[in-house]
């Protein structure tokens, strides 16, 4: 017998509440940085706190699941200034934790990651980040013997751009973001690049950028709040350009692209202690249930179930890594009606049980 479809339903979840906290995020760092830094700038940042207080406590239940996902990362930015150079240059990074950005401002550049047959070209205009950590090479040429970037970046004030050769042909500005937690939640269905063609996306990401490096240059009261508001800004519109760009791939980010399945994940995310079923959430994406299961499966990479439970694991992890909640509680609060069988599940996805895994982690 073949399941009949369903017809869809308002899920009865926080969810439904329909305000875009990435969007208000967003709107509202743009319009600080996009002030005047002196005079306005201190009541500005104070409005920002304010709003971002003020809008946390309306939405904090109906953040998409991005959004959730950033949140729970924790993600931090910090500048190291870009490049300014003429002439025949090439510098090799070495592997690193997080994610570097660059944006060209003048010139062009060549850029290879290790293990990528053929390196790619950056010119002005061009934003692109590295989310995999893998060493790689930049450089008007990459046969050359590169510079350790170790010479000079001790010795360079925080945003300033490394000279090379006298500079002057070639400009960009760049740095970097870390997170807190498993960020391979993230990052695991990206590619090592991340190269925005996309000219809107980019002139946002431009401005993000070059305001982030003003803040290191001159630091200001506000500053720390600004520039990390703007690292979420430049990862959030990365991503959306790379999802418009690609249209394609395996994992959740991709899957927020088709709105049954972005409905369900947004309703697991919502209420991760809802008892939820397999049923439950083909009824929230409006499909049959064999469906919804075949689906899901074939476009996030797992069933709906072992998402449900990673995502779980995911929001433990971070209560008892920073809030310090007992095992109990956070047990308690994602829908496990015993430590026991909590305790099994976070083994099974962690690899460690919960108190060891505090201990683990500090």
């Amino acid at each position: 017998m073949v399941d009949e479809p369903i017809k869809p339903v308002a899920p009865v979840t926080k969810t439904s509440i329909a305000i875009s906290w990435d969007r208000c995020r967003a709107d509202a760092a743009l319009t600080v940085v996009a002030q005047s830094r002196q005079g306005y700038r201190d009541n500005l940042c104070l409005k920002l706190h304010s709003s971002f207080v003020i809008v946390q406590m309306i939405v904090q239940a109906s953040m998409d699941p991005l959004s959730d996902v950033l949140a729970l990362l924790k993600l931090r930015s910090y500048i190291s200034g870009g490049i300014d150079a003429a002439g025949d240059w090439c510098i090799a990074f070495q592997a690193h934790e997080g994610i570097k950005f660059q944006a060209i401002v003048r010139g062009s550049c060549l850029a290879q990651m290790d293990g990528s047959a053929e390196p790619f070209v950056a010119q002005a205009g061009d934003c692109f980040l590295l989310p995999r950590g893998r060493p790689f090479r930049i450089g008007s040429r990459l046969d050359i013997t590169p510079i350790d970037p170790a010479m000079f970046m001790a010795k360079k004030k925080p945003g300033e751009p490394v000279l090379l050769n006298g500079g002057g042909e070639f400009l960009s500005l760049g740095g970097y973001c870390d997170m807190v937690g498993d960020a391979s939640i993230l990052l695991s269905m990206l590619p090592p690049v991340l190269h925005v063609r996309d000219e809107p996306a980019k002139a946002a990401l431009r401005i993000c950028i070059e305001h982030m490096s003003e803040e290191a240059r001159d630091p200001q009261p506000g500053g720390f709040l600004i520039t990390q508001q703007l690292a979420q800004i430049l990862l959030v519109r990365t991503l959306r350009a790379h999802l418009q760009e690609t249209g394609t791939g395996v994992g959740w980010l991709f899957a927020l692209a088709d709105r049954q399945l972005a409905a369900a994940i947004a309703a697991m995310h919502a209420e991760p202690a809802q008892p939820w079923t397999v049923e439950q959430l083909a009824r929230v994406a409006g499909m049959s249930r064999t469906a919804f299961a075949l689906r899901f499966k074939s476009k996030v990479g797992q069933p709906p179930m072992e998402y449900l439970t990673r995502w779980r694991m995911l929001l433990a992890d971070d209560r008892l890594r920073n809030a310090r909640e007992p095992v109990s509680a956070v047990a308690l609060s994602l829908g496990y009606t015993s430590e026991s069988a909590f305790s099994t599940a976070f083994k099974r996805v962690m690899g460690t049980a919960p108190r060891r895994h505090v201990r683990r982690v500090g």
